[in-house]
């Protein structure tokens, strides 16, 4: 068994975030101690550990606590389970690009402020009218 203090390490998860994922149910089940506190299983970290990849993917609170819902029906939800997590799935790969267009344009401007400092290109800027010089 695991105390919350253990499964925030594990998890790699803030103590106040453990507690408001388990007040608002996402992790279903949740055991106490003699003296009245959460404790967790090998099953508890595995499903702390998939809530916190959930959020990584840009999962809100609402669809993680949807997502459980269908986990907790069985295997009867998994094709909508499929479906809901090739919704996220997409919308990670569009991200992606964006971020990788966003590199591209900084190793650009950065090639660019590297031609102007060595003396290979003269400065231009979009900002700085030739008129007002």
């Amino acid at each position: 068994m695991y105390t919350m203090m253990q499964v925030c390490k594990e998890t790699d998860m803030t103590y106040q975030t453990l507690k408001y994922y388990c007040n608002e149910g996402l992790v279903p089940n949740v055991k106490r101690d003699e003296n009245n506190r959460r404790i967790f299983d090998e099953h508890d970290v595995k499903w702390i550990k998939d809530l916190v990849c959930l959020k990584k993917c840009g999962m809100s609170i609402k669809e993680m606590k949807d997502y459980l819902d269908l986990c907790l029906q069985g295997e009867s939800t998994i094709l909508e389970r499929k479906i809901l997590l090739a919704k996220k799935q997409e919308a990670l790969r569009e991200n992606i690009k964006e971020l990788e267009e966003s590199v591209a344009y900084i190793d650009w401007k950065q090639s660019f402020y590297d031609d102007v400092l060595s003396g290979k290109r003269p400065y231009v800027s979009n900002l700085i009218s030739k008129y007002n010089e």
